[in-house]
């Protein structure tokens, strides 16, 4: 079983503070969805998910499963069940008795749990390991049987607060692997927490970034790179060609040249952006000339400053390609690559 989890106006603000933690927050999350709760450090986002969870209560707003109110049911009876970025496992028990521990809570027959926590541990890929401790276990380990604990009671919802921070690269692409194929094969409802825009992209449905409390914006892992709604979405997601100007009808004006565009433009839009990678070489539609000021060598590609007009623009090119300093070059904006933008409060 999974659920639709809507957050409605959700707000919180801890005492003696007067800033929110979260700030007027409102999600749909869909039953069956892997949805990634995204931000830095300090920006509401586990707060969110510890609302979810049951384990804070909002100042303000609503959090309903399938339509149904949560804010007063306690975590314990809320069917949800949570990861933290730290196991939570207990010293003095097994491995097996740690998974269990929530079924015993329960009260359920000893050898219903007995099949229930064996099949948790191969679902998770550690079988036959009941009778270890963990003290005997890696962190990767860890991460897996405190996976297997939270999904031994099916859960509707599934809450996973940054569990991948602290494992080394590889382990964390295993883990990636791993939470993916495990939620498509139960269908719960999987909330993660991540500060990680590639771990995001990786294992999300959906996406909603959030900075300083402030949901910026909800959508398809692609369309934080094609179609940012601010400098502030846009430059999280590692963009960094930024050009002031002004919209007129299907063109945007600028100092570096005339762009046409391919995507409608907000009436405030004031900051055209392009990605690094989507800049072209050579003449054609929305083409300039830009003199190299300096390239970086990064094994796999390499990255170029050129200036034009006054405004650097910032590209990528193959790393056998040559750019030497001073020399001219003919770059491209596809206008199918081409977004505009709000200026907002950004430092541009």
């Amino acid at each position: 079983m999974s659920v639709q989890v809507n957050l409605v106006e959700l707000s919180k603000v801890y005492p003696r503070t007067e800033t929110p933690s979260v700030d007027h927050v409102s999600l749909s999350i869909e039953a069956g969805s892997l949805f990634a709760l995204l931000g830095p450090s300090g920006c509401g986002k586990t707060t969110t998910l510890k609302m979810i969870a049951g384990l804070l209560d909002p100042t303000a707003g609503e959090i309903t499963f399938d339509g149904r109110s949560v804010v007063r049911i306690p975590p314990e009876r809320r069917n949800a069940a949570m990861v933290f970025q730290k196991p939570l496992l207990f010293p003095h028990m097994t491995i097996g008795e740690n998974v269990a521990f929530g079924l015993r809570m329960k009260h359920v027959d000893r050898g219903v749990i007995r099949e229930r926590v064996g099949k948790m541990l191969d679902l998770v890929r550690f079988p036959g390991v009941e009778n270890r401790r963990p003290g005997e276990l890696s962190g990767g380990q860890e991460q897996r049987i405190s996976l297997a604990r939270a999904l031994v009671t099916s859960p509707a919802v599934l809450l996973l607060d940054e569990p991948l921070s602290q494992l080394d690269a590889n382990l964390r692409i295993e883990m990636r692997d791993l939470i993916r194929q495990i939620q498509a094969e139960l269908g719960v409802t999987t909330i993660f927490v991540t500060h990680d825009q590639e771990e995001a992209v990786m294992l999300a449905d959906r996406i909603a970034l959030m900075l300083d409390g402030r949901l910026m914006q909800v959508d398809a892992p692609a369309s934080f790179y094609e179609r940012p709604t601010s400098i502030a979405v846009a430059r999280f997601f590692g963009a960094r060609n930024f050009i002031p100007g002004r919209v007129s009808g299907a063109r945007f004006e600028s100092a570096v040249a005339e762009f046409e565009l391919a995507h409608p433009a907000p009436s405030d839009g004031t900051i055209l952006t392009i990605r690094q990678e989507a800049i072209a070489h050579g003449p054609g539609p929305n083409s300039f000339t830009a003199t190299v000021r300096r390239s970086m060598y990064l094994g796999t590609m390499l990255r170029v400053w050129v200036d034009t007009g006054g405004v650097e623009v910032e590209f990528t090119a193959s790393p056998g390609d040559q750019f030497p300093e001073g020399s001219e070059v003919t770059l491209r904006f596809p206008p199918e690559h081409v977004w505009v933008v709000p200026a907002g409060e950004a430092n541009v």
